[in-house]
């Protein structure tokens, strides 16, 4: 990749002498390669301002001086450009700049720009660095500030070429800014004189650069690399994965970073092969990554315990384990060309109290060894159209700024962990905007402009969508059934979420994004109620006599009386049961306790229960 010119110099290239004002908005306090033979060394990391005096330098420039609202203008590159500058604007440089403030009366920065930039004797290229600074809102403008941007309109309209020895030269004035609204919209829109070019984070060909030749071997400790060379000599493709999956992971990465993962790497002694450890280490502080430490025997034989929690829902259970083997495996997002998106997506469908929530916390227990590490968000609350501030933070200048966004936060602060949206669609579609970016790209960056990383997570969302559809009337009716089969419930349910994404709310990219990751629940069957109820009586049954040593048990007449309610409440699946058991058991017996005085170490049999009429009431003995 040896030669790659990013896209923004390219532009450049097309564009000075084209536009005499260039708006440099983005990436503009990193470091860059550059990229050709010249002034100086081909490959050199330098700032963006050192860029460009070489750059304009190599393009024949007589003039080139920088412009901040702190040091006036100055040129630190080389000798003799400021006063080269100074003499075409009668001023002499003092403590090596000269002074200026942006507004005011007198000779401002801006009119010291415009003079330069109206001459016709001698190429000048005029950068104003930290341009974002000079005014204090875009918005909200000092009419002293609306003053010196309109001396530096005029100066774009009135720009002079020169003849230089490499031909015809525009003067030129840059501005670089964060991003392009932090200089007035007045001032670009519509102006014919002005090109906005955008600095992106480094390239995969610039990244891939960056660590090919010579450059490899400055990322280790040199016994280390001296120890591991020979190896991969003779396995040069095991190499070549091990640079590719770093290349891949460190997208978004900035130049900066990058070489402080370099010095990272090194200083940490990192060994070749493990060489994708300092990104995490660089990300979260951490070298370890749960991922890796996971026992593949308990993966493998995850199904049972997710049995013992979740009853009557085989396929369910299968195609969640899927996605999890994928993930341990690393063949998660192998045929994208992005390796830093989420470790798995999930979208749980079907009908409520099936288990879709307890499935979520159970893979966060069986992964990270916490039910704690399933971070559930309950998408209903985000229904508004500011919502995406609440859930990834305001922007500067908003209420809630310095609390950062709930969702952010919360992945910061675990890196590694579930995250659960409950009932997705109920969200503001701007939020599931919001998801297309950290599903496709695996991070975000959130108001206080931190970026987030979500490729150590898994992403769950899950949805009542196809359970009801509504007519033309606006009412809703059932689209499936406990008397249906589970492929019939499966299809339907199916069905109703790519039109819910595809017709409803027009956005089959969302849906592109999930892909086949849609896992339909099943209604709770006769003989899955059945298990549930028998496990809540047991954890009752449990709990009683391990906080009150009190012994409880059903005789067979109440047992059949619980059996009968709880099979009339299947549509509420697992929560209709519990209702049952809270109604019919919980209550009454805590009513019988109390009244009849049952202390530790004494014993009750449920003999019957009357479920006539409420409140119920127990038949009981001890």
């Amino acid at each position: 990749m040896s030669g790659y010119i990013p896209k923004w110099h390219r532009e450049m290239d097309l564009f000075d002498q084209i536009k005499p004002v260039l708006i440099l908005e983005g990436n503009v306090m990193d470091k860059y390669q550059y990229p050709t033979e010249g002034s100086v060394d081909k490959g050199s990391i330098l700032s963006l301002p050192e860029y460009l005096h070489y750059y304009f330098k190599d393009s024949g420039y007589r003039n080139i001086v920088f412009y901040d609202h702190i040091r006036g203008f100055y040129n630190r590159c080389e000798e003799g450009y400021l006063e080269s500058f100074g003499d075409l604007i009668g001023e002499k440089p003092a403590d090596g700049g000269i002074a200026a403030c942006f507004t005011g009366r007198g000779k401002t920065a801006a009119t010291c720009a415009r003079e330069a930039l109206t001459q016709n004797k001698e190429s000048v290229a005029v950068i104003m660095d930290f341009a974002s600074r000079f005014i204090v809102s875009a918005e909200n403008m000092a009419q002293e500030e609306i003053d010196s941007y309109t001396v530096l309109q005029q100066a774009s309209m009135e720009s002079c070429e020169v003849r230089a020895e490499q031909g015809v030269l525009r003067n030129l004035l840059l501005l670089l800014v964060n991003k392009s609204n932090d200089v007035p919209p007045w001032f670009y829109l519509g102006n014919p004189n002005v090109k906005i070019i955008t600095l992106a984070t480094p390239a995969r060909e610039e990244r891939d650069q960056l660590i090919s030749g010579p450059n490899f071997a400055s990322f280790f400790a040199q016994d280390i690399y001296q120890a591991e060379s020979a190896y991969f000599q003779v396995h040069p493709e095991e190499l070549e994965k091990i640079k590719d999956r770093f290349i891949t992971l460190t997208d978004g990465f900035t130049l900066t970073e990058m070489n402080a993962l370099r010095k990272l790497c090194k200083g940490m002694r990192i060994a070749v092969r493990d060489m994708v450890d300092v990104i995490d280490l660089y990300k979260y502080g951490i070298r370890e990554n749960p991922w890796n430490k996971l026992d593949y025997q308990e993966i493998l034989h995850a199904g049972t315990a997710f049995r013992k929690r979740i009853k009557g829902q085989e396929q369910a259970i299968i195609r969640t384990l899927d996605v999890v083997k994928r993930a341990v495996t690393g063949m998660s997002g192998l045929q994208h060309s992005s390796q830093g998106k989420p470790k798995g997506v999930l979208f749980f469908a079907g009908p409520t109290g099936t288990g879709k929530t307890e499935m979520a916390k159970a893979l966060a227990e069986k992964l990270f060894g916490d039910d704690d590490r399933c971070i559930r968000f309950d998408m209903s609350e985000y229904g508004q159209s500011h919502s995406d501030q609440k859930l990834l933070g305001a922007p500067p200048g908003y209420v809630g700024y310095e609390t950062g966004g709930q969702l952010t936060n919360a992945v910061k602060n675990n890196p590694f962990s579930i995250l659960l949206f409950d009932e997705i669609e109920k969200a503001h579609p701007s939020i599931l905007d919001k998801f297309l970016q950290i599903l496709e790209d695996g991070r975000m960056t959130d108001g206080q402009g931190n970026t987030v990383y979500f490729s150590e997570t898994i992403i769950i969302f899950t949805s009542n969508l196809g359970i009801y559809l509504t007519d033309s009337r606006g009412e809703r009716y059932p689209n499936v059934t406990a008397d249906m089969t589970y492929e019939e419930v499966q299809q339907k349910v199916r069905k109703g979420i790519e039109d819910y994404f595809k017709l409803e709310l027009g956005r089959p990219e969302i849906l592109n994004r999930i892909g086949e990751n849609i896992v339909v629940f099943d209604y709770i069957r006769s003989a899955a109620a059945m298990e549930i109820l028998q496990a809540q009586l047991d954890k009752i049954i449990r709990n009683l006599y391990a906080q009150k040593k009190i012994r409880i048990e059903v005789a067979p007449a109440a047992m059949a009386t619980l059996r009968e309610k709880a099979m009339a409440n299947l549509e509420n699946g697992g929560r209709g049961i519990g209702n049952v058991v809270e109604s019919y058991l919980i209550n009454p017996l805590s009513r019988y306790l109390f009244d009849q005085d049952i202390r530790q170490g004494e014993r009750a049999i449920i003999e019957h229960i009357d479920g006539a009429n409420a409140p119920y009431t127990l038949v009981c003995s001890k």
